[in-house]
C-alpha cells in the first residue's frame, strides 16, 4: 500500500478506497471525468484580477490586496498549496498594510474549481487568521463544495505524486 501523504487524517475506510483506485489504476480517469478541464488563469496578472472579483464578491469590507501571484518557491509537500501573508510598514508617519496571496505554481493548470478553492481559502485569511469554525464557515459561505474540492485536490495531488514516479514513456 503506498503512502497516501495528502490524505493523512483521513479514515481508514476513504485511504483504502483511494489505495483500491490506484492499484486498479482508475484515480486519473476519475479525476479527469469528475474535472474534465483546466481553468485558463495562466498569468499572475489574471489570477491577480480572478481573486479580486471574488474578494469584491464575497468579501467587499476585507483590506485591498496589494499583490496575487504563482509562486515556484511554494511545495505542496510542505502542506502549503498557497499562503496569504500581512505586511506592515511604516512609510513616513503612516503605518501601511499591504496583503499578499502566492499559490503554488503546480496549479497553474489545474482545473478551476482546485484554484477556485485555493483562492477561497487563503482569501478566507483576510478575516480569520487561524484554521477554526468561523474560518471554515467563511470559506463554505465562498465555495459551498469547499470541503469536497478539497478533499478531491487532494487526491489530484495525490495522482501527480504518483505520475512522478512513474518513468515519462509509461504514462
Amino acid at each position: 500500500m503506498q503512502q497516501l501523504n495528502y490524505l493523512a487524517g483521513y479514515s481508514e475506510q476513504i485511504t483504502n478506497q483511494v489505495s483500491k483506485l490506484i492499484a486498479e489504476n482508475r484515480l486519473c480517469g476519475f479525476l479527469k471525468r469528475k474535472y474534465p478541464t483546466a481553468h485558463t488563469i495562466r498569468t499572475d496578472k489574471a489570477l491577480y484580477d480572478f481573486t479580486v472579483d471574488l474578494k469584491n464578491e464575497f468579501l467587499r469590507t476585507a483590506q485591498p490586496l496589494s499583490r496575487v501571484a504563482y509562486d515556484g518557491k511554494i511545495h505542496v509537500i510542505q502542506h502549503a498549496l498557497g499562503s496569504h501573508t500581512f505586511v506592515s510598514r511604516v512609510q513616513g508617519g503612516k503605518l501601511k498594510a499591504k496583503h499578499e496571496i502566492r499559490i503554488a505554481s503546480v496549479f497553474r493548470q489545474a482545473p478551476a474549481e482546485f484554484l477556485r478553492m485555493i483562492v477561497v481559502h487563503e482569501l478566507a485569511h483576510l478575516k480569520e487568521k487561524d484554521h477554526n469554525r468561523a474560518f471554515y464557515k467563511l470559506c463554505e459561505y465562498m465555495e459551498p463544495a469547499y470541503h469536497q474540492l478539497e478533499f478531491d485536490m487532494r487526491l489530484y495531488l495525490t495522482h501527480l505524486d504518483l505520475a512522478k514516479q512513474v518513468p515519462e514513456r509509461v504514462r
